[in-house]
């Protein structure tokens, strides 16, 4: 795309398969059945979230060549929550507060699972960030913290050019 193009509010279109592929990872049955994560509007996001959050992990890891990905992955994110937000009614004047609360909230996740990833343990992060309403069953984290991790661990071998194309593990 070139600087008109970008001038005039023009969207690249790169990370559409990604972030496809990261929203049908996070709406996947077994997150809200075994995972006992809340299927409600909350919990479907914090469940998005959490992957998106390990696909960003794994961006960051190639660094500068997979800087532009993760850049417009989270544009991708904005505009899906800019539109799901405008379809629950929420008015113009306030999406942009909305908005920037759940950038925030995505911030504080990639910090709190890229810290948990580090030390081999997800599940405090989990129960902070996933389990909003209290305390999940053991077998529910459990089962949640173990997914991710390995998901975690496929996207790691996984090249950039197919996770580009949407293609993860």
């Amino acid at each position: 795309m070139g600087w008109l193009g970008r001038l005039l509010g023009e969207k690249r279109d790169e990370a559409l398969p990604l972030w496809t592929a990261v929203v049908q990872r996070g709406r996947q049955e077994h997150w809200y059945l075994d995972g006992a994560v809340p299927d409600s509007v909350d919990g479907r996001f914090d469940m998005i979230a959490a992957v998106l959050s390990l696909v960003l992990i794994r961006l960051e890891a190639d660094g500068e060549a997979a800087a532009p990905l993760g850049a417009q992955l989270t544009e991708r994110f904005v505009d899906d929550m800019d539109g799901q937000l405008r379809q629950m009614g929420i008015g113009d004047i306030v999406v942009g507060k909305h908005i920037g609360k759940m950038m925030s909230m995505l911030g504080g996740r990639i910090g709190a699972y890229r810290e948990g990833l580090a030390v081999g343990d997800l599940k405090p992060a989990l129960a902070r960030n996933l389990y909003r309403a209290g305390e999940p069953p053991l077998s529910a984290i459990t089962h949640v913290a173990d997914a991710l991790t390995r998901f975690h661990e496929a996207l790691g071998g996984t090249p950039l050019a197919e996770v580009e194309r949407g293609s993860l593990p």
